[in-house]
C-alpha cells in the first residue's frame, strides 16, 4: 500500500511553518474583468455574461453581467441563494418597482425568491452587475408555464455553444482546485 501523501503546510514568507494543513497552491486564481471576454445575448437581447468562475458539481456560478437598457431576465425561481452587487447603472425586479438597484448596491436573494429583472429602457447607461449563485434559476414565461432552468451544468454547456458561435476563448475559474479552464 503506497504511503498516504504528507499534508501540505502553510509556511510563512521567511519559510516557518504554520501550524495548519492547506492546499497546495502554485498560483493565485485570479481574472481581470476587463482582460474576460463577453459573450453576446447569453441572458437574452441586450445582455452580455463575462464568466468568471464555474463549479458544476457545486452548483456554484460567478459572473459579471452587462444589461443595456430595455432588456429584462425573465421571471424565475431561484432554488438556492443569489447575490447581486451593481458596479453601474440602474435595475430593479418588475415585483419590486420603488427598490431600484443602483451602482454600489449589493442584493442577497434567499433560496425560494421570485422575480422579474429588468432595466429600465429609459436608463442612460448599460447596467453592469457580478452576480453570484449557488443553485438554479428555474425560468417561466409570461403566461407562468415553465420555460428553462438555468444552472451551473447548463450555463457551462450554454456558455460554451455561444462562445464558440461568436469566436470568443472562455477562460474562468473551474470547480474546487481545478484551477483555470479554458476553452478554443
Amino acid at each position: 500500500m503506497p504511503a498516504a501523501p504528507k499534508p501540505a503546510f502553510a509556511t510563512t514568507t521567511s519559510g516557518n511553518r504554520l501550524p495548519i494543513p492547506s492546499l497546495p497552491q502554485g498560483e493565485l486564481l485570479t481574472l481581470n474583468v476587463n482582460e474576460v471576454p463577453s459573450v453576446e445575448s447569453t441572458l437574452g437581447p441586450g445582455t452580455s455574461v463575462q464568466l468568471l468562475r464555474l463549479d458544476p458539481e457545486a452548483g456554484r456560478w460567478v459572473v459579471m453581467v452587462t444589461m443595456a437598457p430595455g432588456a429584462e431576465v425573465p421571471i424565475h425561481y431561484h432554488t438556492g441563494t443569489a447575490e447581486v452587487y451593481t458596479l453601474r447603472g440602474t435595475w430593479i425586479y418588475k415585483e419590486y418597482p420603488d427598490q431600484p438597484q443602483t451602482a454600489g448596491s449589493y442584493l442577497f436573494e434567499p433560496g425560494g425568491s421570485v422575480h422579474t429583472l429588468t432595466v429600465p429602457a429609459d436608463s442612460a447607461e448599460d447596467t453592469v452587475m457580478l452576480v453570484m449563485v449557488t443553485g438554479a434559476n428555474v425560468n417561466f414565461s409570461e403566461d407562468g408555464r415553465f420555460h428553462s432552468v438555468i444552472d451551473a451544468v447548463s450555463l457551462q454547456y450554454l456558455l460554451g455553444r455561444f462562445a464558440q458561435d461568436q469566436g470568443v476563448k472562455l477562460r474562468y475559474i473551474g470547480a474546487t482546485g481545478a484551477g483555470f479552464v479554458e476553452t478554443e
